[in-house]
């Protein structure tokens, strides 16, 4: 269904410093929380201007911006507000989902959605106030979409307790964990994720909840004890992601900024993810439900099939489990040729070149938002044929 208000959609359709020491917990400067979050400066980069961005995970939405957490490798340094500690509001919750529902991209109860993931932490304070109106306002619209909440701050019984009075959204809480303990790349007490998983495992039925495993770089936090805790953690989570590093060229510049040697010589366009590391977990974690892809453990966790398709994709899927596999099978049915055309026309996408293959579908000079728009629409996987996805490449390169 196509969504173009708000009145569209009906209930039946549907820290200023921070201040540590290496072996010390992180404790950030807060004092924000104790009044209202401050506006946006007018000089805003424009990509933190626009508060809706179509990623792999869904359609992105951001309308606060900042964080102290100040984890080296966070995607922030790609937005140049890396700097910006205190979380600042762009507009309000109303505005924001009224632009969210309005976006050409968005479909009620089918297009993946993602809250606070590019810019702030939802679960500080204050910030997680504006997360919780946010889920409330798009829940009394009656909307069935999947909802995808990234922290690794705390969750406490309260936020839990709030989750859990909506009806209709599929909410899942993906709780970071990595295990670093080096302060100059991650200053955060890992404790803090340990402790927010075991509390939505005690109080959250509806809410679903992740272990997000990441990132995981060899020699840092590849251990075999952190693999075992890692493994221990997995029994208070509804499912198990684990991924490698997403690095970049202002990510690797940061962190020799701060006296990190390179954590590896290359920058590739794919997380790293090397196969030795993957072998040692898969072997170590035996049968617990571990999946290689984020929309794969969240299909998992609700019980239904994976919205990015990636049962089309060679050894991405060999270590789901077997139901899981059934009931993304049963559901990968490719598109047909109007549908794709359809779909290729409303995001402006070049239908010369475009070829539909068993398990994805192949098109040209295309961007990442229009290749997820058609992903997500179809259920199938999308590539750019100028960067093809090579066996045992598909994220772990």
């Amino acid at each position: 269904m196509r969504v173009s208000s708000l009145d569209r959609i009906s209930r039946d359709n549907c820290c200023e410093k921070i201040i540590w020491e290496a072996k010390m917990p992180f404790e950030p400067d807060i004092g924000y929380a104790k009044a209202t979050l401050r506006s946006a400066p007018e000089n805003l980069p424009q990509d933190l201007e626009n508060v809706i961005e179509y990623r792999k995970s869904g359609l992105s939405l951001n309308h606060i911006v900042g964080c102290p957490l100040d984890c080296a490798y966070c995607v922030r340094h790609l937005f140049n507000n890396y700097e910006m500690k205190r979380p600042h509001l762009i507009m309000s919750d109303e505005q924001a989902v009224d632009q969210l529902v309005r976006h050409p991209a968005f479909r009620a109860h089918n297009t993946p959605l993602q809250i606070f993931n590019r810019a702030t932490d939802p679960f500080l304070p204050r910030v997680k106030d504006h997360l919780h109106r946010t889920l409330e306002l798009l829940d009394e619209l009656g909307l069935t979409n999947h909802v995808l909440v990234i922290t690794r701050w705390h969750v406490l019984e309260d936020d839990v307790a709030r989750l859990e009075r909506l009806q209709n959204l599929k909410v899942t809480i993906l709780v970071t964990w990595s295990g670093i303990s080096d302060p100059r790349i991650e200053p955060i007490d890992s404790s803090i994720a340990k402790k927010s998983l075991k509390t939505l495992a005690d109080f959250a039925s509806r809410t679903r909840r992740i272990l997000y495993w990441r990132p995981i770089v060899l020699g840092l936090n590849d251990t075999d004890e952190l693999i075992a805790e890692a493994r221990s953690m997995s029994q208070f989570a509804d499912a198990t992601v684990f991924t490698g590093l997403f690095h970049r060229e202002q990510i690797r510049d940061y962190l020799r900024s701060v006296n990190v040697p390179d954590l590896y010589e290359m920058v590739p366009r794919r997380k790293i993810f090397p196969r030795e590391v993957e072998d040692r977990i898969l072997k170590a974690f035996g049968n617990t439900p571990l999946f290689r892809k984020t929309s794969c453990g969240v299909a998992y966790a609700h019980g239904v099939h994976d919205y990015n398709g990636h049962l089309g994709i060679e050894r991405i899927c060999d270590i789901c489990p077997a139901d899981q596999v059934k009931i993304c099978t049963a559901a990968h049915k490719p598109p047909t040729q109007l549908q794709l055309l359809n779909f290729a026309e409303e995001v402006g996408l070049e239908v010369d070149g475009m070829e539909v293959f068993p398990g994805h579908i192949v098109v040209e000079n295309s961007t990442e938002q229009q290749r997820y728009f058609v992903q997500h629409a179809t259920g199938f996987q999308v590539h750019d044929r100028a960067h093809p996805h090579l066996p045992g490449r598909h994220g772990r390169a």
